[in-house]
């Protein structure tokens, strides 16, 4: 089991959601906190109620799909508490669109937020830890990483390549006989407010033109991600994820993984004839 008391976590996206959930996890278990995210305002916000109830936690605002700007949330980290521990590559956006008519820029920005700035995070941080010969490096994922569906092409496939590269994270660190662990988040339905992401929208990008079909679908998601779990117990999740070292952490594990089992089983019957 791994000890956490006393360690220094970092997680993106913590102004909000899941990554604050995960802050107020870490801090409760007895880590230093570093607390980025691109919303400057209700960040500091976050970290000043943190600190008045008595934890460590600095705010550090990123742009994560900028890598100097990781590199940049690094330094900081280890300029304040001298060493990283923990590190929670979370932040996110979810951008609708059918795959042929969303724009270029919203496939772009989905995948720079999505999917390059985990591979910012674990190239940044990762040799630190390995460094150090002991911590555990995580991201979010989704469970439209592990199965597809319609509207969010862009996510998906950000989402897919999250969890293949966590994974080959996971496999090199084990090749290696390192003791320093990875985890990919899958969560389902959870109570966020991602379906907002348009309010960080860079201004150089064109504007993005909803579809009826992408309204509909966006409306309905909005109700079951409202009526979903509670981040607090999201971030439960990770923390018993990272004491313990597993590496798949589910949020709706009897909902989700038949969905996974399907998939391979239609992998199967597409080449049932081929097979012995």
């Amino acid at each position: 089991m791994y000890d956490v008391n006393g360690k220094t976590a970092v997680v993106t996206g913590a102004a909000s959601g899941m990554g604050l959930a995960m802050a107020h996890s870490f801090a409760d278990a007895g880590m230093a906190l570093v607390m980025a995210d691109i919303e400057a305002t209700r960040l500091q916000s976050a970290v000043d109620a943190m600190t008045a109830a008595g934890h460590r936690a600095i705010a550090v605002p990123t742009d994560v799909s900028n890598e100097a700007q990781i590199k940049a949330l690094a330094e900081a980290a280890l300029d304040t508490y001298g060493a990283v521990h923990v590190v929670c590559n979370n932040a996110g956006i979810g951008i609708g669109g059918a795959v042929d008519e969303m724009s270029l820029d919203d496939w772009r920005w989905t995948i720079d937020v999505d999917l390059w700035s985990v591979v910012y995070g674990v190239r940044t941080f990762l040799p630190l830890l390995k460094a150090q010969g002991e911590g555990h490096i995580t991201a979010t994922s989704s469970m439209a990483g592990l199965v597809s569906g319609p509207v969010l092409g862009a996510y998906h496939v950000a989402k897919h390549g999250v969890v293949a590269l966590m994974d080959t994270v996971r496999i090199e660190l084990k090749m290696a006989k390192s003791a320093v662990k990875a985890s990919v988040l899958c969560p389902g339905p959870i109570d966020t407010d991602i379906t907002r992401s348009a309010r960080n929208r860079p201004a150089e990008l064109s504007e993005h033109e909803t579809s009826p079909l992408e309204e509909k679908f966006w409306n309905n998601l909005s109700s079951e991600l409202a009526r979903g779990m509670d981040p607090a117990e999201v971030g439960e999740l990770v923390l018993d994820a990272v004491r313990n070292e597993r590496f798949w952490i589910l949020t709706h594990p009897n909902e989700f993984i038949p969905l996974v089992e399907r998939r391979l089983q239609s992998i199967k019957a597409d080449h049932a004839h081929r097979m012995p």
